[in-house]
């Protein structure tokens, strides 16, 4: 329900609409060959239409890597807002944090969020101020967490360093975390969490 409800808001494309093929096509393209490598012309044929058919949908490339950014973050932050509802104990909800970004960032809920980091550059400077005050209130609600976790002797460092400490962690698991290795997502969120927690 939680896609449909998006969709609904305006913040996502209905994944099997004209608009929303073309994205995943995309995300899919931008992260094989890169931003840089792809073409209006690949992204066309990966979805079976016109190149000039994807200018009904975006004034340029550009704006369909900045339409996957944004619709990555709105989904991820939909995705932790409804993990932490109900959970009483801050323990809980920053296992329920980690979980939701190490989902999003070995592409459990699409693609677009790995895109973030590695094809940043070549947004324009009003897409990067946009997607950086989105941005913003992601790091929040995750120091939010933290700080009443701290509040409550659950860790003992200052919130802005350790949201800042478990995203650099979080990010690095890409490069050597696998999906389907001995270790399950659960046990690595496990793992995670017991390195920020108080002994």
């Amino acid at each position: 329900m939680l896609i449909p409800q998006l969709v609904s808001e305006g913040l996502l494309t209905e994944p099997n609409s004209a608009k929303g093929r073309l994205l995943a096509a995309s995300a899919a393209l931008f992260k094989q060959k890169g931003f840089s490598r792809t073409t209006v012309r690949d992204i066309a044929a990966e979805v079976g239409i016109l190149s000039g058919s994807i200018f009904h949908h975006f004034t340029n490339k550009e704006s369909i890597l900045r339409t996957i950014m944004l619709e990555a973050i709105y989904l991820v932050l939909a995705r932790m807002k409804l993990a932490i509802t109900g959970l009483d104990s801050s323990e809980q909800k920053m296992r329920a944090l980690l979980r939701c970004e190490l989902e999003a960032i070995h592409g459990l809920n699409g693609i677009g969020f790995t895109l973030l980091s590695a094809e940043w550059r070549f947004l324009s400077d009003d897409s990067q101020s946009e997607i950086l005050k989105l941005r913003s209130e992601y790091e929040a609600f995750h120091r939010n967490i933290y700080a009443e976790a701290k509040s409550l002797g659950h860790i003992n460092v200052e919130p802005f360093f350790m949201r800042h400490f478990v995203r650099g962690a979080l990010i690095e698991t890409a490069n050597w975390y696998h999906l389907d290795g001995d270790l399950p997502l659960e046990g690595l969120v496990e793992q995670i969490y017991l390195t920020t927690a108080v002994k």
